[in-house]
């Protein structure tokens, strides 16, 4: 019952009782329960066991607690030089992008203050009096939908919106303003029912997470979200400073630098702010912001109007001088509102830009649809500001899920009619060149929204400044991390060294000077965050412990678990991809039943990470039905575990019960792991056993694992000649060859650098072995290679195979005569297995069967695909019989052909090689040039 009353009925009988269960302690002796918070404890002070000395009503105030490749199924084509299409010859990778010239060039793109989360005991406190109000508190505009509004109305609005119109189209920029608007909007539900159920302290987040899923899972996020905050805080500081020296370009202390325009229509340089400019007025903006927090938040509040107020007025402006607008007026590159510009701006015009974000073909930044997500996402970031100030409002139940959503809303609507307006009002070359355009269509005259732009970027950066120091020494309350006990606070109080320690990050990232830096940063700390909501919410509601009663009524486990979705969904930077392997340890031949894993793939999944760091998942499957083979699994979970911690591997191990290996590996693949710290590379062995021992299901098996992998979008390894792989202590000498043939997002690349990282392979040299099938193509792809290797740092020497021919009968060598020996039995056999369908169609009535279902085969085809394997498995034995290991492309199994066929075309391309990595990527980029 929330803030009742307890009436004593009968004093003597409660002391009695009192001093019937206090034996040992003593009459007269005084006891204080031993509490988390002196805010949050339970005033019941026993001065003694005298019964006169217990009060009449004791008030209980309560608290919740919870204790594949979308592929064209065609013959392959190839893009010549005069860019005509023409049938490929690599038939056996014809579902991939091979690495040719233009296929390269696009691969080198980038694409809470008081005490906060209960712990155990602090549900339910136990007062005598009143809690004592301090402090100035805010209602719902002025605590909630005033910050809101101006930390998401800030400077990616006026100086980056326009542009990003002009980059990703009307059409894109309507999908993102939807999916950033849908991430908050959901988030801003999840955020309203926690908010509204029970009495809400300082933290904002921080408490909401720290109540849900624990207090050491709030601290990690809550310490990412005042992170968030603080960088947030000067990239809004950045944009007001970046205003206001382009408004006022006399106000400059060094020399501005001049930025060379090519492949517009712009003849002069554009100006830029100097960065020592950028420097010198953050970090006196800082200060000024700093000097205005420590006035606390009855000073904030005077001041937010003056703020917000000139940034409503400027967006009213900006829309009249739209309205207003008409061809080549106020400047040229303006068309006015035209249907004619609305076609025109539709569609995605990605391209290079320069530093200055002005299109470049030579230009060092490439632009996708990702980039423009995390550029435009901490414009809809402000949703946390009116929580964050929990401590401060009259009425959270009430003020955040009202000031939140309508903050929300009313800045999504503005931002959808703002990117129809911009794609109908100027050219392309307009938007993509003209970064303040807001500015130059204003009416009267510019300085309107100059001023607004500052006013708004200073008005959120003093609202990020406030709200990160409240939740810092919430956190620090909280006794869980001792390092952070100089930031406590007591109740009420206003956090003067958590807001030293604020600007002091601030400042470090202002020296930084480069807001389009800083912004992607400000967005994974956010996405982190908002994904901590969703979940808390998602959990208390699927659990619906008898605690969980908000007020706020409209909200679902469905809606918090689509906006965890989305808030993970932002892809890793390939700059900081890393493998997470799940291995595979014992899909092929027999093992001795104390080894629960082939030791050697123990010790190449240590070779998949830098200096042996990084989690992978060991799994295995049993055969059998799981209720029978429960015990069975926990047993053999732990022996693995054990064996994994005695090979000195960071992981983790799992035992999965299914009828078959097939079912086993599709339920792994699928439910293994969490958002990002799903596994992302499937490593298994070779099955070099099934010929020799005659086990049919192997290929279909290995077949659909493959598959299984390419659809889930898992990158494969596949380990041929595990039993001879080197451990740690045996070092190898000569080189790594890859054989780049398709595009695999640098996977190969990036296995091949962590391969020197080891001691046994250190002492090795990388070469890169890429295929031409013309010898027009050969001179210019290496240049290209050498030039893309050169920029990601990686010492590599570069050939080129031309393939001019493939006829059998070409430059004889032992080489040759073991391919085609290979080659002459694989097709000898794929013969009588073909032979073998079609003799049981035609006796059972029935079309073409292999694993259980209809296959096609066309026999000119697999002929195709047999020279193809013999092709390269007699070039690898040329060039690299003598390597340490060889990396080579793994073709995708082909449509409709039985699984006998590719393990055929499988075993002529590893013939006779005693070491070798079969490498698929996914749909990624797991390598950058970019820093």
């Amino acid at each position: 019952m929330d803030n009742g009353e307890i009436e004593g009925s009968d004093d003597n009988e409660f002391a009695s009782s009192s001093s019937s269960k206090g034996v040992g302690l003593g009459v007269g002796r005084k006891y204080r329960p031993v509490v988390a918070h002196d805010t949050d404890r339970a005033v019941l002070e026993m001065s003694s066991l005298d019964p006169s000395s217990f009060p009449k009503k004791i008030k209980v105030s309560t608290q919740p607690n919870l204790g594949s490749d979308s592929t064209e199924r065609s013959l392959p084509t190839h893009v010549g030089a005069n860019g005509s299409q023409r049938e490929s010859k690599l038939e056996l990778f014809g579902f991939d992008s091979l690495v040719n010239i233009l296929g390269l060039k696009s691969m080198t793109g980038e694409q809470i203050p008081a005490p906060s989360s209960p712990r155990d005991g602090e549900d339910v406190s136990t007062t005598l009096e009143r809690p004592k109000i301090t402090g100035v508190k805010s209602g719902t505009m002025m605590g909630v939908f005033v910050p809101c509004l101006q930390n998401i109305l800030g400077i990616i609005y006026y100086i980056r919106f326009s542009w990003i119109v002009g980059m990703g189209g009307i059409g894109e920029s309507l999908l993102l303003v939807a999916f950033c608007g849908a991430c908050t909007f959901l988030t801003s539900i999840s955020l309203s029912a926690i908010a509204t159920n029970g009495a809400m302290k300082g933290g904002g987040p921080y408490y909401l997470i720290g109540r849900a899923l624990g207090p050491e899972v709030g601290v990690s996020i809550g310490l990412c979200f005042f992170l968030g905050n603080a960088v947030a805080g000067a990239l809004y500081v950045l944009g007001a400073v970046e205003t206001f020296l382009k408004a006022v370009p006399s106000a400059g202390i060094f020399r501005e630098t001049l930025t060379n325009v090519n492949a517009t229509g712009v003849a002069e340089p554009i100006p830029s702010p100097s960065l020592h400019d950028l420097q010198v007025y953050g970090i006196v903006v800082t200060i000024i912001i700093c000097f205005i927090v420590f006035g606390g938040v009855k000073m904030i509040n005077r001041v937010a109007p003056a703020f917000l107020i000139p940034v409503l007025l400027s967006i009213f402006c900006i829309f009249i001088g739209i309205a207003a607008a008409k061809k080549d007026h106020p400047a040229s590159g303006i068309t006015g509102l035209s249907l004619q510009t609305f076609k025109d701006n539709w569609s995605s015009d990605y391209q290079r830009t320069n530093s200055a974000g002005i299109p470049d073909p030579a230009g060092k930044t490439d632009w996708n649809y990702n980039a423009l997500v995390g550029l435009f996402f901490p414009a809809v970031t402000g949703i946390m500001a009116g929580s964050n100030r929990s401590a401060s409002l009259k009425d959270t139940q009430r003020s955040i899920p009202i000031g939140t959503l309508a903050a929300t809303l009313t800045t999504s609507g503005l931002y959808i009619v703002s990117v129809l307006l911009f794609g109908a009002l100027a050219t392309r070359e307009k938007l993509l060149t003209d970064r303040l355009l807001t500015a130059t269509v204003a009416w009267p005259f510019p300085l309107i929204v100059y001023v607004g732009i500052i006013l708004s970027t200073l008005g959120a950066a003093l609202q990020s400044m406030t709200g990160a120091p409240r939740l810092l020494a919430a956190i620090a309350n909280d006794d869980i991390l001792p390092v952070l006990n100089y930031f406590k606070v007591a109740d009420g109080s206003e956090p003067h060294i958590a807001t030293l320690f604020t600007a002091f990050i601030c400042i470090g990232c202002v020296i930084i000077g480069n807001l389009d830096l800083i912004t992607p940063t400000v967005t994974m700390f956010f996405l982190l965050c908002y994904t901590g909501v969703n979940l808390s919410c998602f959990l208390l509601d699927l659990l619906d412990a008898p605690s969980w009663r908000p007020r706020w009524k409209f909200h679902h486990w469905s809606l918090s678990l689509i906006g965890a979705s989305l808030c993970i969904a932002n892809q890793v930077h390939p700059k900081n991809w890393y493998p997470i392997p799940l291995v595979f340890c014992r899909p092929w031949g027999k093992l001795p039943e104390n080894v629960p894993c082939h030791p050697k793939l123990a010790d190449f999944a240590n070779c998949m990470k830098k200096k042996g760091r990084g989690m992978s998942i060991f799994v295995s499957i049993l055969d059998g039905d799981y209720y029978e083979c429960a015990e069975d699994a926990k047993a053999a979970c732990k022996q693995l575990s054990t064996y994994i911690d005695y090979k000195r591997c960071e992981g983790v191990a799992e035992i999965v019960v299914a009828p078959n290996m097939s079912d086993g590996f599709r339920g792994i693949v699928q439910t293994m792991g969490l958002g990002n710290l799903k596994p992302n590379i499937v490593v298994m062995r070779y099955p070099e056993i099934w010929r020799r021992e005659n086990l049919i299901e192997i290929p279909a098996t290995f077949v659909g694992i493959i598959n299984d992998c390419i659809v889930a979008n898992k990158a494969v390894v596949i380990v041929k000649g595990l039993d001879e792989w080197p451990n740690e202590y045996q070092r190898q000498y000569g080189t790594i060859d890859l054989y780049w043939i398709v595009r695999d997002g640098g996977l190969m690349l990036l296995l091949s650098q962590l391969l020197l990282t080891k001691e046994s392979f250190e002492s090795c040299k990388i070469q890169v072995f890429c295929i031409a099938e013309e010898d027009s193509d050969a001179e210019e792809l290496k240049a290209d290679v050498k030039k893309f290797l050169y920029d990601l740092r990686m010492q590599a020497e570069v050939f080129v195979v031309s393939m001019k021919t493939w006829d059998v009968h070409v430059e004889g060598g032992p080489q040759q005569d073991e391919s085609v020996e290979a080659f002459t039995g694989a097709q000898r056999r794929i013969s009588s297995y073909l032979l073998g369908m079609k003799e049981k169609a035609e006796r059972e009535k029935t079309p073409l069967m292999a694993d259980g279902k209809a296959v096609v085969v066309n026999e000119q085809q697999v002929e195709k695909f047999l020279y193809t394997t013999l092709k390269l498995n007699s070039t690898i034995l040329r060039y690299s019989r003598m390597a340490a290991v060889v990396l080579v492309s793994l073709p995708p199994p082909p449509v409709n052909h039985p699984a006998y066929f590719y393990m055929e075309y499988m075993d002529l391309l590893v013939e006779n090689v005693p070491r070798l990595l079969m490498v698929r990527g996914y749909r990624r980029d797991v390598v950058t040039l970019f820093t």
